[in-house]
């Protein structure tokens, strides 16, 4: 494991010796090299060892926090039950106790339809351009058009949605643009998992524009580590996803050093 800048093993160091930790990650470009079709990603091996043992420590918890749909998380991560997730950018939930993650109301569904029949228009209309449900609503996915054609389609949708729906949250991410009927963010989970888990500090892990919100709803003492590039606010940067895998395996290292000695 090697690779790692000095000043952020330095982090992880002080960071693993607090006494209830929360070790949160995003999924796709950051545990998982990004793939073609979504269905297929799977974390490197080092990172997904690092989440096992990281998981089956006292004081620590690990949560997965994805834009994915929590069903479709579920099936690309295969982590254990005592993983907490995060869906949806946040209205998924999946935590200890069994639960229903989404529940929309009469006007949020009614809204939800009318989202579909816009934007399967808009991905009907052009080459390689598909949509994913949500569960609040939409992905328009364009990584397999081309440049122009992925250009044409987030300008479209904007413009169509805009027309048809007021009130909408809008992401732009890699190659995607999410619209949803219901708001939350990554920081607003980053949050929630702090209070539900107690932990005394938190490191958070992700590659994309959402993931900001999350890096900005760090405290003092937590540790943002920015997958890949891109503006951010989070203190440390790696390259990819198997740089963080070997970040999240230090941090298991020095966890268990710390609590040797």
């Amino acid at each position: 494991m090697t690779g790692l800048p000095d000043p952020l093993v330095d982090a992880l160091r002080a960071f693993a010796a607090a006494p209830r930790i929360l070790v949160a990650l995003d999924f796709d470009g950051t545990l998982a090299p990004v793939v073609d079709d979504p269905a297929r990603a799977r974390a490197v091996p080092e990172a997904q060892d690092a989440v096992l043992r990281l998981a089956g420590m006292p004081g620590v918890r690990v949560a997965l926090v994805s834009g994915r749909s929590l069903s479709s998380l579920i099936e690309v991560a295969e982590v254990p039950d005592r993983v907490l997730l995060v869906g949806s950018h946040g209205i998924e939930l999946r935590l200890d106790e069994p639960g229903d993650a989404v529940a929309l109301d009469a006007a949020e569904l009614e809204r939800v339809e009318v989202l579909r029949e816009v934007l399967e228009d808009v991905a009907s209309g052009i080459d390689r351009v598909w949509l994913e449900q949500k569960p609040a609503g939409f992905a328009l996915h364009t990584r397999l058009a081309s440049q122009a054609d992925s250009r044409r389609a987030h300008l479209v949708a904007m413009e169509e949605t805009r027309a048809e729906l007021e009130g909408l949250t809008v992401r732009h991410g890699k190659n995607v643009l999410e619209f949803a009927v219901r708001s939350t963010t990554k920081g607003e989970a980053i949050e929630h998992l702090r209070r539900y888990t107690r932990a005394d500090r938190v490191l958070y892990a992700g590659d994309d524009v959402t993931d900001e919100d999350a890096f900005a709803a760090l405290l003092p003492g937590d540790v943002g580590v920015k997958s890949g590039a891109g503006p951010t606010v989070a203190a440390f940067r790696v390259a990819g996803p198997e740089e963080v895998a070997h970040a999240i395996a230090r941090l298991a290292e020095l966890r268990t050093d710390a609590h040797e000695h």
